[in-house]
Parts: C-alpha cells; sequence; structure tokens
C-alpha cells in the first residue's frame, strides 16, 4: 500500500480526480450514434472507446480535491476511490495512448458518423 500511496502523491496534477467516465452500450444504430452526439454537445465532455468498449468521459475536478492534490475527505471517500488501482494509470502514461477512438467534440464525432454511415444526414 505504501507505493501506491507514494506513487499517488508523486502526481502532483491529481490527473485520475479531474475526471470520471461512464461505460457506454456499444453504439451500432444511427440512432445509438445520435444519442452519443447529444452527449458529446455537452461542455466538457468526451467520447471514448477502447479495449474495454465505449465511454463517455467528462472532464470535471472533484469536488473534495485539495488545492496541494489531496482528497480532502480521504478516510471517508466513496468505495470506487478506494478500489481504484494505480498499478498503471496516466501518471505512467496519458489514457489516451490506450484509446482505438478518441472524440474531442461534436464535429469529431460527426466526422466519424459520416464515413461510418455513408447516408448520414441525406
Amino acid at each position: 500500500m505504501a507505493a501506491r500511496d507514494n506513487k499517488c502523491q508523486r502526481c502532483h496534477a491529481s490527473i485520475c480526480c479531474n475526471y470520471f467516465t461512464q461505460a457506454l452500450d456499444t453504439p451500432r444504430s444511427k440512432a445509438d450514434f445520435e444519442l452519443l452526439l447529444w452527449q458529446i454537445s455537452h461542455q466538457h465532455a468526451e467520447i471514448y472507446k477502447d479495449s474495454d468498449g465505449w465511454f463517455l468521459l467528462i472532464n470535471s475536478t472533484c469536488l473534495h480535491l485539495q488545492q496541494d492534490g489531496t482528497c480532502g475527505i480521504y478516510t471517508q471517500r466513496p468505495q470506487i476511490c478506494r478500489d481504484y488501482s494505480n498499478d498503471y494509470c496516466e501518471f505512467d502514461a496519458p489514457a489516451t495512448d490506450g484509446f482505438d477512438l478518441y472524440f474531442k467534440n461534436y464535429a469529431s464525432l460527426l466526422d466519424y458518423c459520416r464515413q461510418r454511415f455513408k447516408t448520414w444526414g441525406r
């Protein structure tokens, strides 16, 4: 546990506390991609696909993150935070290195939709 704590202590950007992801059903139809376009139309929203599937990524700093990068509720933090493993994390390499597809905004996803569905917008 000490090595894990030390790794977090060396990560001054607190990268993992500045976003969260939500698993998405694999989009297959135009209607599925319309939903993704709606989701990515919101501020701080991105979408990616990696070996584990499709995810909505929300760039939003945890309210409990202190200015020094520590957790303000560490002893009472949610179970998902307790379960988080930093054996391999963004301190080691950017998460984007493992993305198969990455959509930072509406325009990039719309371009993908137009390529995937030749009749998109007709």
